[in-house]
């Protein structure tokens, strides 16, 4: 073959080996850029897709807060007319056990009583532990609470209309005058919600350790807030004269007769078990604190007491006792003579953690505790082992 019949040869060769290898590429390629428009497409989709959902989302978040926005301008201004049918949903989330198994004897004001202990314990289906975390990092907290023994409450709450409460109420410090219930710290209210403050001892898992308590065992906790003294301290703040007497509700001292021993021992020995104070000393010294204060009713302190002497005119009077322990009478024979009511004693009542503590109280003001009994209608049956172990630890 010549040369030139060979160059042709190798041009025709070199043409075919092009035209096949660009046909093999263009193949490939063809189904690519088809199967990325078809990509491109679908992206297409999806983002046109994205947009009209996240624009629904945002017109729906529009539509939630503008109806918020409503409810609580609503319910901020609700009309008179309607007022009855406003309400908020609220429950508790807690209950205290404390010391004080009765109303008669809880403190009339938190930290008058700083043996008050009390546990906080918390429903773990509405506040997890770690709602917790840090209170114990306060010394005291706010406690917002529920007057669950008032004895209108069902009332109250069955039958708004028809509770019409009482404007003023009977003020202790005042003997008995009244006062109107905004100006007192009266559970008698519109709303039973009652505000304490108290010292804050140790918090575990889903229990929070008190001390100063005011709160009889199984108050209904709202919610709880850490006490901020810069703020809840208010320097120069007034108060009415009559809320400054304390000495009106002070009694002159506390005793206990020779009998309250033995009682008391025979008491702690079944009671002790599951009580939140470590010695029969530590609960003595409890009482002790309690009774300090007049813990009677305005109408128990109106009663007579014993001993009670007359005058022949009809007044009352209050014998004093002699250096021999005997009243002083005027036996000039005028119509000043004292003479003797032959009256039963006055017996008061106490129950701390069960256990009933009686006790007598003069004229004077001075205290007499005469024993203590287990009750049988109070036992001490809140106080779970948990409360009592932390307390139990905390003392050791």
């Amino acid at each position: 073959m010549g040369s030139g019949g060979f160059s042709k040869w190798w041009t025709a060769t070199i043409t075919v080996a092009l035209a096949v290898l660009s046909a093999t590429t263009a193949i490939p390629y063809y189904f690519c850029r088809k199967k990325s428009k078809a990509l491109d497409s679908k992206v297409q989709e999806l983002e046109i897709a994205l947009n009209s959902s996240l624009q629904k989302c945002a017109a729906e978040r529009q539509g939630r807060i503008r109806a918020q926005q409503a409810l609580r301008e609503a319910l901020a201004q609700p009309k008179v007319k309607h007022l009855e049918q406003t309400s908020y949903p609220m429950a508790p989330i807690g209950l205290v056990q404390s010391c004080f198994s009765t109303r008669n004897g809880t403190p009339r004001q938190p930290l008058l009583v700083p043996l008050a202990r009390g546990c906080l314990v918390f429903s773990s289906s509405r506040v997890p532990p770690a709602s917790l975390e840090g209170l114990e990092e306060y010394s005291h907290c706010w406690i917002i609470y529920v007057f669950h023994l008032n004895t209108d409450i069902e009332k109250l709450w069955k039958q708004p209309s028809r509770s019409k409460f009482k404007a003023k109420v009977r003020v202790p410090r005042l003997k008995g005058r009244r006062m109107g219930v905004f100006a007192t710290r009266s559970p008698h209210r519109p709303c039973p919600i009652g505000l304490t403050v108290a010292k804050v001892e140790a918090v575990q898992g889903n229990m929070v350790l008190l001390s100063g308590v005011d709160l009889v065992d199984g108050t209904p906790i709202l919610d709880i807030k850490p006490y901020l003294p810069y703020c809840d301290s208010i320097q120069g703040a007034t108060v009415p004269k009559w809320v400054m007497e304390d000495s009106m509700l002070a009694v002159a001292s506390v005793s206990f007769s020779e009998g309250f021993s033995a009682s008391f021992a025979h008491s702690w020995e079944i009671a002790g078990k599951k009580s939140l104070y470590a010695s029969p000393d530590e609960f003595q010294h409890l009482i002790k604190q309690v009774l300090s204060w007049d813990i009677r009713s305005v109408s128990q302190r109106n009663q007579p007491h014993d001993p009670i002497f007359k005058e022949g005119n009809g007044k009352d009077l209050c014998g004093s006792p002699d250096s021999d322990g005997n009243h002083d009478e005027d036996t000039s024979g005028n119509e000043n003579v004292k003479v003797p009511l032959h009256s039963e004693d006055v017996i008061y009542h106490l129950i701390l953690e069960g256990i009933n503590v009686s006790y007598r109280i003069d004229c004077n003001g001075n205290v007499m505790v005469q024993k203590a009994i287990v009750s049988s209608e109070y036992p001490n049956v809140n106080h779970n082992h948990c409360s009592y172990s932390m307390w139990r630890d905390k003392l050791s």
